[in-house]
């Protein structure tokens, strides 16, 4: 399997890739391990895991070069995914032993009930190239830290990273037969949907997350699907700085070149600012600099599959045929690379592909709107339901809004963020089950009620 730099298009490394004889026998490996791994103390299983955050400290500047070449990333965007990453390892040292001790729930009477929280077992962790140190922790390492054995398929445009996730966490003392990489495209995917596993935690696609859920259901076994989103922001007129609005909502939309599962990809704003505020967008982003992402200052690289290119450019003629405004961008660069200039359209609607299928990149679309409540229909009008995220001074006005919205998670005066003390979870075709939080850390054990009478 030849990784290819999208800024390039050069082959950067071949790979070989996992067949049915090498993944039935990791599997077999796994379940070994797995069974020596359930007894080290959670405090130990901690241990390690903070063992593998240092060595991802001490070798940030190699690990980021590695993350850009095979995703395009800008190497500042990089080494920032790579170190924010570390507080789901810093959330995992406050909060593992707490969430995965033996609870007594009742002591009163004849009989002691108390629960216990056991691994699942084997799990697979099928990941995603956007941001596979945040997307990849939420998954990999709290199934180890609950005594789980992984095998960890990354993304075929992320395989090389996924390589070093294995060999820093063998380094930090993670045993060989319990976490293993399998490397490949959808064949091997499919290898191991047939495979005896316990559970099957992905990040992706609707279409593939649902696949796999049909694919698997006979199977009875846990499964988490972190899928798409068409996230919506709406900026009311109270706001007190449309400028700094327009700023912060386009950071929103094109950071990591829009390729994040919670990045905006819609824009409601109100009327009464709607013409200043698509005029300070407008500006901010024909600022972001656009180049080779191994470059300082660089804020726009290529996008990581040259496949997406095309779904920006039907995205782009569809919308202008149904009578929207290009203000910016709107095209490939030219020459080597999957580049795509960052793009702006304005007086879209509805009835555009742009405003209700997921774009996953740097374009969008800026929607005016007369009032709050048609701003929530709007909103609300999609089969996603990841993130949402309102702008204004008054927090009443804004919850009452974010209260109506069918979502996992919603922003006030912020957006595309995550954090490990919440839980991250979809609503509709955005998928199902949770990560992160204390509700992320149990969500790979299996509790076991205890009736205890002397």
């Amino acid at each position: 399997m030849d990784i290819i730099n999208p800024a390039t298009e050069k082959v950067i490394q071949s790979l070989n890739t996992d067949d049915q004889n090498s993944v039935t026998k990791k599997i077999q490996k796994l379940k070994a391990g797995q069974q020596a791994w359930k007894k080290v103390p959670v405090e130990e299983r901690i241990k390690i895991l903070l063992s593998f955050g240092d060595l991802v400290k001490e070798n940030l500047e190699m690990l980021a070069e590695v993350l850009t070449s095979e995703t395009g990333k800008p190497m500042e965007q990089s080494r920032n995914e790579i170190t924010g990453a570390h507080n789901r390892i810093v959330h995992i040292k406050e909060n593992g032993l707490r969430w995965l001790s033996r609870e007594t729930i009742s002591s009163k009477g004849a009989v002691t009930e108390e629960i216990d929280y056991e691994p699942l077992g084997v799990i697979a962790n099928i990941s995603a190239w956007n941001f596979p140190y945040n997307v990849g922790y939420n998954v990999f390492l709290y199934a180890l830290l609950a005594g789980n054995a992984v095998a960890y398929k990354p993304s075929e445009f992320s395989s090389l990273t996924g390589l070093k996730f294995r060999e820093l966490l063998w380094k930090a003392g993670v045993p060989k037969d319990v976490f293993e990489c399998f490397v490949g495209g959808a064949a091997v995917g499919e290898m191991l949907l047939e495979a005896d596993l316990d559970g099957y935690f992905f990040t992706g696609s609707h279409r593939t997350g649902k696949y796999i859920a049909q694919k698997v259901a006979s199977k009875l076994v846990p499964v988490q699907l972190e899928l798409g989103g068409k996230d919506p922001l709406y900026v009311m007129d109270d706001i007190a700085d449309v400028e700094q609005a327009a700023v912060n909502a386009a950071e929103g939309a094109f950071y990591n070149n829009g390729q994040s599962c919670c990045a905006v990809e819609r824009i409601y704003v109100h009327e009464k600012i709607y013409d200043d505020f698509v005029q300070a967008f407008v500006l901010e982003v024909a600022s972001y600099k656009m180049g080779d992402p191994l470059q300082k200052g660089t804020y726009i690289g290529p996008v990581t599959r040259k496949e997406q290119l095309e779904v920006f450019q039907d995205q782009v003629q569809d919308a202008i045929a149904l009578g929207a405004n290009l203000q910016t961008g709107g095209k490939r660069k030219e020459g080597k690379g999957y580049y795509w200039e960052p793009t702006v359209l304005t007086k879209v609607n509805h009835q555009m592909k742009l405003m209700q299928e997921e774009s996953f990149g740097p374009i969008i679309g800026i929607q005016s709107v007369k009032n709050d409540a048609e701003a929530v229909s709007l909103m609300n009008d999609t089969t996603y339901g990841l993130t949402a995220a309102v702008f204004s001074t008054d927090k009443e006005r804004a919850m009452n809004v974010l209260d109506q919205l069918s979502t996992g998670t919603v922003y006030w005066n912020c957006c595309d963020r995550v954090s490990p003390n919440l839980p991250w979870t979809g609503r509709k075709n955005s998928g199902l089950g949770v990560t992160l939080s204390y509700q992320g850390i149990r969500a790979f054990t299996q509790p076991k009620a205890y009736h205890l009478k002397p």
